[in-house]
């Protein structure tokens, strides 16, 4: 995948974890995707001077963060919304995307597949995802037709 660790949170308690995997200096960047309950603890896992990242909210929840704590860590909380950033900078986007598929030619990122269906297989594609059955990402290629 690119990073030097993961955190299954839903089968790892997430504080001890970042604790162990920083050794307990807490984790440079912080990509969050979820949101919810574990934001804050995500949060409280960040180093000193750390970036968390705010990606989406999975659980549906919007979490609430103490903003103290952003003080004592002196970290940044950023929010990462793709097509915003896209529309707003298209050429750093373009460049941006250019960099990636260069990282995956080169090995350097391994995006985590869990599986390539046909793209009329895509409500089994959704399905798997809202049943939580997908480690990765799931490709749809398209049929011809």
């Amino acid at each position: 995948m690119g990073a030097s660790a993961v955190i299954n949170y839903g089968r790892e308690d997430l504080k001890d974890r970042l604790k162990v995997l920083t050794s307990g200096n807490g984790a440079n960047v912080v990509y969050d995707p979820v949101g919810g309950a574990l934001a804050e603890t995500a949060l409280r896992g960040t180093a000193w001077q750390g970036r968390y990242l705010v990606v989406g909210f999975a659980t549906g929840e919007i979490p609430k963060i103490p903003l103290n704590l952003v003080l004592l860590k002196g970290c940044q909380i950023v929010g990462v919304f793709w097509g915003s950033f896209a529309m707003r900078d298209p050429a750093k986007n373009r460049a941006h995307c250019l960099q990636l598929f260069q990282w995956v030619a080169e090995g350097k990122l391994k995006p985590a597949v869990d599986a390539v269906l046909p793209f009329d297989r895509a409500g089994e594609a959704l399905d798997r995802l809202e049943r939580r059955q997908v480690k990765g990402k799931i490709v749809l290629v398209p049929t011809a037709g």
